[in-house]
């Protein structure tokens, strides 16, 4: 593949890099790489927060000791953003930068000046409000620079054996809740546990959104409807939800669908 040739040389150019790391599909092939061409010149840099599940900073550092490759976790405090908490239709700029400027600066105190991110040709199609921080601050998108699209980064992690080839698209937790509903770190622990209720009954694609903080809408592909309204999983998701403090629980017939909160800023 004549563009993973390319960006394989584009690490060859530099002295070290950072990759921000989250663990998903772009970020664990783009650190892959990277390590293979930089060795200890190398570093994966991940943020924890309660925007993240906890499933997702396990795998993360999982992959970086089966690696060997070293690994700093940082405790993110974005939910004190004002623009954060409450919410505003930026509100994954703001996120972006504060977490990007501590990546940076994390980076500089290991003397990397370098610091890469895994946005793809696919993303731009959606409304990324983060990006234009990536873009603000310097930060690399070889994938994107090197028009990688999901399904080249798919291929290729496959034949890399990485475990994250056929894993499914995450977001985080934040895109659950509605523009202008305000967030807090125990809303988002609540739409964690919802959709780990989900992940446990064998769902690959989910997610739950949440609405005035009440109703909680579930999200799932189109074929899995039917597992999710069957009478077991009905009782389980109805009983644990309704645990968790939602009072309604519906199941959208649209089916997941990438972004669906931003569907109101098109109208």
């Amino acid at each position: 593949m004549e563009k993973y040739e390319a960006l394989r040389t584009y690490f060859k150019r530099l002295d070290g890099v950072a990759v921000a790391f989250s663990a998903g599909v772009d970020s664990t092939f783009l650190l892959k790489v990277a390590h293979e061409i930089l060795g200890d010149k190398c570093i994966a840099i991940t943020a924890k927060s309660p925007g993240v599940p906890g499933v997702e900073i396990k795998e993360a550092e999982d992959f970086c000791k089966k690696e060997n490759i070293k690994h700093i976790i940082f405790e993110s405090e974005e939910y004190k953003i004002p623009e954060y908490a409450s919410n505003i239709n930026e509100r994954c700029y703001y996120c972006k930068k504060y977490i990007f400027e501590k990546i940076i600066s994390l980076a500089k105190e290991e003397g990397i000046d370098t610091v890469v991110e895994g946005t793809n040709k696919d993303d731009v199609a959606d409304y990324r409000p983060g990006f234009r921080a990536v873009k603000e601050l310097n930060i690399a998108s070889p994938l994107l620079e090197y028009e990688f699209t999901k399904k080249d980064i798919r291929e290729k992690s496959q034949l890399l054996n990485l475990p994250t080839f056929d894993k499914n698209s995450f977001s985080c937790l934040a895109s659950r809740i509605p523009y202008g509903e305000a967030i807090s770190p125990e809303l988002l622990k609540k739409v964690e546990a919802a959709e780990e209720v989900l992940r446990t009954l064998g769902l690959k694609q989910y997610r739950v959104r949440v609405h005035n903080q009440t109703l909680a809408r579930i999200e799932v592909l189109p074929e899995d409807i039917e597992l999710v309204i069957r009478e077991v999983s009905r009782r389980v998701i109805s009983d644990r939800f309704h645990e968790l403090g939602f009072k309604y629980i519906t199941v959208d017939l649209n089916g997941y669908r990438t972004g669906s909160m931003n569907e109101v800023l098109e109208s």
